[in-house]
């Protein structure tokens, strides 16, 4: 099941951004989050909102790890950030599957869409942002139903 959440400013994709993490950051394993969307989206945004509301953020600085592929931020849970954006050809480094199953960290992905879906985590929700007016809309699907559970108690959503 798809959910639909309309986030009408840069205030509300922040505040999404501030219920995800406090839903699932005190989760022993959270699912990975795994962002598509247009350049501008507000992918890194709502991962910077994320990232912000978590112990440790302080030394955190949250950028678009573009160069880099994946940034990880000092946070409790520590988050892994990944930017595939370069990889356009698809994502072929063995070494970012295996971060990306890590129980380590909190795996936060953008441009999800160059993986390839046998290569996604096995717990991730996916997050697509498309413009809407004068924000976005967000399109959110859980690949656990306990995870879509979670999302449907902190969010005022609609089912599409």
């Amino acid at each position: 099941m798809t959910l639909h959440v309309e986030l009408e400013d840069l205030a509300s994709t922040l505040a999404f951004g501030r219920k995800l993490a406090s839903a699932f950051a005190g989760r022993s394993r959270p699912p990975a989050l795994l962002l598509t969307g247009g350049l501008g989206a507000g992918k890194t945004t709502l991962i910077r909102a994320l990232v912000e509301s978590l112990p440790g953020a302080d030394q955190a600085e949250v950028t678009s790890p573009s160069f880099n592929i994946v940034n990880i931020y000092p946070t409790n849970p520590p988050v892994a950030h990944f930017d595939l954006y370069r990889l356009a050809d698809g994502c072929s480094d063995d070494d970012i599957f295996e971060l990306l199953e890590s129980e380590t960290t909190w795996n936060v992905v953008e441009w999800a869409d160059r993986l390839a879906p046998q290569d996604e985590p096995q717990r991730a929700v996916h997050i697509a942002l498309r413009p809407s007016g004068t924000g976005r809309t967000a399109q959110i699907k859980a690949k656990e139903k306990a995870d879509e559970a979670t999302l449907r108690s902190i969010l005022e959503v609609k089912e599409g």
